[in-house]
C-alpha cells in the first residue's frame, strides 16, 4: 500500500517549494475499512470506507500553515501549495515552529520485525457478517439475556507515509480486525447493559465470535438487578478493563503540550514520587502485533523504548520538537498528527508494573468497598487532579462480591489516588496499555 505514497509526498514537497516555501513536510494516507452489524441475525448495517488523504505543512520562516485534501491531481497539489503558502505568510511567528535536525532523523524508516500489517487476505463481507452473527448468537444462548444491542465485525487497513524537506522519507502500513458485542438483561426499567469487545492486528490472533459474545452476556446478566450503593469512604477497586484509563490520567498530565501551557497538576513534579515505590510505566513503540507500534514518529525521529515512570519517580514528559523547544528539552519522539494539524506530543504502547496478587485476592483485600467495572462521564481538573466519575460495577462485602450497584459516583484527587494504587497481576499483554485491576484505597464514594 505504501509504494504510492512516496511519490506523491515528494511531489507535494516539490509543489510547496514552487510556492515560495522555505521548507515543509508532507504526509499521505491511504486507508480502507469494512464494518458490518448485525440484529436478530441478520444484517442490520453495513459499512465501508475507501479514501486517500494528504496534507502539506508549509514554513515561510518562522511562520507555518497546514493544508489537507483528498484529490491527488497536480493541480490540486499546487494550488494546496499556494494556499499554504499564502497562509503561512499571515499566520504569527513562532520561535520554536520547525522541522528536526537531519542528525535527529530515523535511522529505521520501515516497520521491518514489527508485525504491524497482517498478510492475510482481507475479510469479505459475508465472514464479518457470519463472526457477527455467531457472536450475537452465543450471546442469546446464555440464560437472562434478554436481548443483543448490537454485535459487530470489522476489518481496517491503513498505510502512512511522511516526508520532509530536511531528507526524511518513510512509511509503514498496519492492520486491524475486531469483534464486540452488547448484550442487555432485564426489561423495561431493569435493564442493564454490558458489552465485550476484541481487537488484534492478525486475524489469527483473534477469539472466537462465540468468547466475545458470551462473555458480554456473562456481564450484562451479572448486572441485573443493579442499585445504588452506600455514600461514604471506601476502598475502590478498578476492574482491569478500566484500569488503564486511570493510568491515562498520569500520562495525560506529563503530555508536554499541557505542561508547557502550565496546565498540568503534575507541571512541577519531575523527579517526584508519582506512584508508589516498586511501580514503574515503560513505553515501547516497537512491541511486535501491537496496535500503536510505529518506527518513528510524525516528525521522521527514531522512536525508543523508555520509562515515563521507574520505580515510582516521574522521569520525563512526552515530547514533541515544539514542545521540547519550548522547555530547553530534547524531544522523546512523541510527535503525532493527522493530515490537516500539526505535530502534538502523544504515547504509544506503554505497561505498568503487575503486582503478586490476584484480582480475586484483592477483593478479599477490600473488605467493603466498590469494585468498578464501567466509567461514565468525567470531571478532572487539569490543574488541581481533582477527579469525579460516574461508576457501576460491584458491591464488595467481607472480602466477596454481594450485588452490582450502578448510579454511583466516586471522587478523589488524582495524585493521592495514585500514590497508593495496589496493582493485580491480571493485564492482558496484548493490549496497547497493558494495565491490571487497581485497588485505591480511601475514595469517596456518592450513592444512597
Amino acid at each position: 500500500m505504501t509504494a504510492q505514497l512516496a511519490p506523491l509526498t515528494q511531489s507535494l514537497l516539490s509543489a510547496a517549494k514552487k510556492a515560495g516555501a522555505d521548507t515543509a513536510d508532507a504526509i499521505a494516507v491511504d486507508g480502507r475499512s469494512v464494518s458490518i452489524d448485525v440484529r436478530k441475525g441478520g444484517l442490520e448495517q453495513a459499512e465501508r470506507s475507501e479514501g486517500l488523504e494528504i496534507g502539506l505543512r508549509v514554513f515561510v520562516g518562522q511562520r507555518q500553515a497546514c493544508i489537507s485534501a483528498s484529490d491527488t491531481r497536480p493541480e490540486t497539489l499546487a494550488a494546496m501549495a499556494a494556499r499554504a503558502v499564502a497562509m503561512a505568510r499571515e499566520a504569527p511567528e513562532d520561535a520554536y515552529a520547525g522541522l528536526a535536525e537531519s542528525h535527529q532523523l530515523a535511522m529505521l524508516r520501515s516497520a521491518d520485525g514489527l508485525e504491524m500489517l497482517d498478510p492475510a487476505p482481507e475479510p469479505d463481507p459475508a465472514t464479518l457478517q457470519e463472526d457477527a452473527r455467531r457472536a450475537e448468537a452465543a450471546a442469546l444462548a446464555v440464560g437472562g439475556v434478554t436481548q443483543v444491542q448490537s454485535a459487530s465485525a470489522a476489518y481496517g487497513q491503513q498505510a502512512i507515509w511522511l516526508a520532509a524537506t530536511n531528507g526524511f522519507s518513510g512509511g509503514y502500513a498496519r492492520s486491524s480486525r475486531h469483534i464486540s458485542c452488547v448484550a442487555i438483561s432485564g426489561e423495561g426499567s431493569g435493564m442493564e447493559r454490558d458489552w465485550c469487545g476484541e481487537g488484534r492486528v492478525f486475524q489469527t490472533d483473534l477469539p472466537a465470535p462465540e468468547d466475545v459474545g458470551h462473555l458480554a452476556a456473562e456481564r450484562a446478566v451479572a448486572r441485573h438487578g443493579a442499585r445504588r450503593p452506600k455514600t461514604g469512604a471506601y476502598p475502590v477497586l478498578y476492574d482491569e478493563r478500566i484500569a488503564s484509563g486511570l493510568i491515562g490520567h498520569l500520562v495525560a498530565a506529563i503530555n508536554g503540550a499541557s505542561v508547557v501551557r502550565g496546565s498540568s497538576w503534575l507541571r512541577d513534579a519531575m523527579g517526584e514520587q508519582v506512584l508508589p515505590k516498586g511501580l514503574s510505566l515503560h513505553e515501547d513503540p516497537h512491541r511486535p502485533r501491537a496496535s500503536a507500534s510505529r518506527p518513528f514518529d510524525a516528525e521522521g525521529l527514531q522512536t525508543r523504548m523508555r520509562d515515563l515512570v521507574a520505580d515510582g519517580i516521574l522521569q520525563g514528559w512526552v515530547l514533541d520538537l515544539s514542545s521540547a523547544r519550548k522547555l530547553g528539552l530534547e524531544s522523546t519522539a512523541s510527535a503525532m498528527r493527522g493530515t490537516s494539524a500539526p505535530p502534538s506530543p502523544g504515547t504509544t504502547n506503554w505497561a505498568l508494573t503487575q503486582g503478586d496478587a490476584s484480582r480475586e485476592d484483592l477483593i478479599a483485600q477490600m473488605g467493603t468497598g466498590l469494585l468498578v467495572t464501567s466509567l461514565i462521564g468525567s470531571t478532572i481538573n487539569p490543574n488541581t487532579g481533582d477527579y469525579s466519575r460516574g461508576a457501576s460495577g460491584f458491591w464488595v462485602e467481607n472480602g466477596e462480591i454481594a450485588y452490582p450497584v450502578n448510579e454511583c459516583t466516586i471522587a478523589g484527587n488524582l495524585r493521592d489516588m495514585l500514590g497508593r494504587i495496589i496493582p493485580a497481576n491480571d493485564a492482558r499483554a496484548h493490549v496497547s496499555h497493558v494495565v491490571p485491576s487497581l485497588l485505591v484505597e480511601g475514595m469517596t464514594l456518592a450513592g444512597d
